[in-house]
């Protein structure tokens, strides 16, 4: 039996809509406490939405595709937020502190005579959440509009910004870890919806 083709794009446009919003819920409960069961479900989603606009490419209404483009940029833009927050706990074992802020606090070496062994803990990388937000934006609305090359100017522009902060060892692991896993997260599902709606 073949499907017709108005019938089709109904179809997919409510799968599209239904796996990409229940990964959003997901990774917006885990928000606050990222958890593995709940972003690897949102995880599994995305994955097997994934695999479906590529084995079964389809043309969306311009409705359907202007609601799958924002759920998709803001399941890219909200979703990092919790997966990197996990992938920097599983990296770092949970032994770096995070800061009010949103960067990490480290304590200066002790230097004899310059710096005490008990001086006290400076944040470093402040800031990070939001420019995670801001950097899973820029990244995802390029690749939904065709221009990935966007991707190269946020990531110089975060490096530079950064560079001063990255002396301590700490601070170039989180940058190079939390930058990787936003930047994955933040492609995977703009490649979605750059699939699905192209």
């Amino acid at each position: 039996m073949i499907v017709p083709p108005d019938l089709f794009s109904l179809a997919m446009s409510v799968f599209l809509f239904l796996t990409l919003s229940g990964a959003l819920v997901l990774v917006v409960l885990s928000t606050r406490n990222p958890r593995e069961i709940p972003l690897l479900l949102a995880g599994g989603l995305v994955v097997l939405t994934l695999v479906v606009v590529v084995v079964l490419p389809v043309e969306l209404p311009v409705i359907g595709a202007i609601v799958i483009a924002l759920l998709g940029v803001a399941l890219a833009g909200v979703g990092g937020s919790p997966v990197t927050r996990r992938v920097l706990e599983v990296a770092t074992h949970g032994r770096v502190p995070e800061g009010d802020n949103g960067g990490i606090m480290l304590r200066p070496a002790a230097v004899p005579g310059i710096v005490a062994d008990d001086a006290p803990a400076r944040e470093v990388l402040r800031g990070g959440t939001t420019i995670g937000y801001l950097e899973r934006l820029g990244v995802a609305l390029a690749i939904v509009v065709g221009f990935p090359e966007a991707i190269a100017v946020v990531v110089a522009i975060k490096g530079i910004g950064r560079f001063s902060e990255l002396a301590a060892a700490e601070a170039r692991e989180r940058f190079i870890i939390g930058t990787l896993a936003s930047l994955l997260w933040a492609c995977v599902v703009a490649g979605v919806v750059r699939l699905a709606i192209w």
